[in-house]
């Protein structure tokens, strides 16, 4: 198909950054607050200054000591901080970049506003998905302006998180799949390897999905052999990026190590037996002090095979309960800024509004998605975003889930949900099998009911937040 591109893309991309300016403008003096954003700050510093992938150098670690007891003495300290392998390098070289440009006074709010055009770009790659996976006009718009207006989506920018790059990397590689399989040209196939190998040294969980996309392509064309070189230039495309990194840290370490080594302490947090599956600060406490990534990864793997084989019938459990937090509201975040001040006191009112805010949008979204998904015919298109459901999913249901995951999927949720509806309103065919409305109906159902029996554990929670002084209560993230 010919994708059709006129002045709608750059106006929704327009709305999509005026709605994200506003809280980062907001956030301008802010400095960064969770561990994660630490890090990577630091990473950054690191790289910036010419010292290579290093985090806690001697001023930062001055910083740290006094929240984590880190444990110097197994390593040769160096000064300039220890090198490492626990975080995915993009990320990090894209702060640097960002860092060289404006300097180092005003680094946070440089990154939020870059972030800010980088999220406003997922409205407009939204309306091409649209496009290319077979959407009309009016249900490509409708999907574009739903990513652009979409709150969590609009605040990530404050946040410098991998997310913000792991996006629009993510949704890059799906339309450059599509426009691969439509072209059928070497380059089109290459230039989509590549972009998967940018997303997996961003987020080393979409290496899963990146595999099945070659595999995909194997199937994209009549002639087995055209079929082979697509899916060896895709590989190609990823491994081009991903090994040089993967030889970097497997000779930092002296042992086979990918893009990153954090496997070992996700899966210690998804499988300790204090944990239901996502993230807990206590049980995150004991692996931090380890400074040595390749030791900490050893212990929590080490650790992870002691816990299944004790109780190896919680596994099942621990999965579906995973499942149930990747599916979860996005009233997290909102949940941990106010209950530690960030926004001051807040009237009951106010706060119930900004939770509706967050958590309703995800519904309104994800069951007519549902719809549009089960209710398709079978195409190329589906297929590709039916292995990114599961090539996504699957990796948490089996390591860590937490609700953050699953935003990556939004763009992809709102052209299924503009299909869905376009099938509920008889504005395209649909397969109307008997078995799909089942399958249909049993997924509705499983959302509806993880969302109820959310709501219902959290309440006592919520309803402390709502109450005078909710905004002191210190809630952990």
């Amino acid at each position: 198909m010919k994708l059709r591109l006129g002045p709608f893309p750059l106006a929704v991309f327009g709305l999509a950054l005026i709605l994200r300016l506003v809280p980062v403008l907001w956030a301008l003096p802010l400095g960064i607050g969770l561990d994660d954003m630490f890090q990577y700050d630091m990473l950054a510093r690191s790289i910036l200054a010419g010292n290579g992938y290093r985090w806690y150098a001697e001023p930062d670690l001055a910083l740290i000591q006094p929240y984590i007891d880190l444990d110097l003495s197994r390593i040769p300290y160096d000064p300039r901080g220890v090198e490492t392998s626990f975080r995915p390098p993009l990320y990090p070289a894209f702060l640097a970049l960002v860092y060289g440009v404006s300097g180092l006074t005003h680094r946070f709010a440089a990154a939020r506003l870059v972030q800010a055009l980088l999220g406003a770009l997922l409205a407009p790659m939204t309306y091409a998905l649209g496009q290319r996976y077979g959407l009309g006009e009016r249900g490509a718009r409708g999907a574009a302006l739903a990513v652009a207006g979409y709150p969590i989506l609009v605040a990530y920018p404050l946040a410098l998180v991998t997310e913000n790059l792991f996006f629009p990397l993510v949704l890059a590689s799906a339309l450059a799949l599509l426009r691969a399989d439509e072209k059928n040209r070497p380059r089109d196939w290459f230039l989509a390897g590549l972009l998967l190998g940018l997303a997996a040294l961003t987020r080393s969980v979409i290496s899963l999905f990146a595999l099945l996309a070659a595999g995909w392509a194997l199937f994209s064309d009549p002639s087995r052999w055209t079929g082979m070189r697509n899916c060896l230039l895709v590989l190609a495309g990823i491994l081009l990026l991903t090994l040089p990194w993967a030889a970097r840290n497997t000779l930092l370490h002296g042992r086979p190590t990918f893009v990153e080594s954090s496997l070992g302490y996700q899966m210690y947090l998804g499988y300790h037996p204090a944990s239901t599956g996502t993230f807990n600060a206590d049980i995150a406490a004991d692996l931090l002090t380890i400074v040595d990534d390749a030791e900490r990864n050893e212990r929590g793997l080490r650790a992870v095979a002691e816990f299944i084989r004790a109780d190896p019938a919680r596994v099942p459990y621990l999965m579906v309960r995973k499942l149930g937090y990747f599916w979860g509201l996005e009233k997290r975040a909102l949940v941990y800024f106010y209950s530690n001040n960030y926004f001051g006191p807040l009237p009951a009112w106010v706060l119930i509004l900004a939770l509706l805010l967050v958590s309703v949008p995800l519904a309104l979204i994800s069951l007519p998605a549902v719809v549009g998904l089960v209710f398709d015919r079978p195409r190329r298109p589906v297929t590709l975003v039916t292995l990114l459901l599961v090539g996504y999913i699957l990796p948490h249901m089996l390591i860590l889930a937490e609700d953050r995951f699953h935003l990556v999927l939004i763009p992809f949720l709102a052209v299924l949900a503009a299909r869905g509806v376009a099938f509920l309103f008889r504005r395209a065919p649909m397969d109307r099998r008997g078995w799909k409305a089942g399958l249909a109906g049993a997924l509705i159902a499983s959302l509806l009911f993880n969302w109820g029996a959310e709501l219902h554990a959290d309440w006592p929670k919520l309803a402390r937040l709502l109450e005078p002084g909710g905004h002191t209560l210190g809630f952990p993230y």
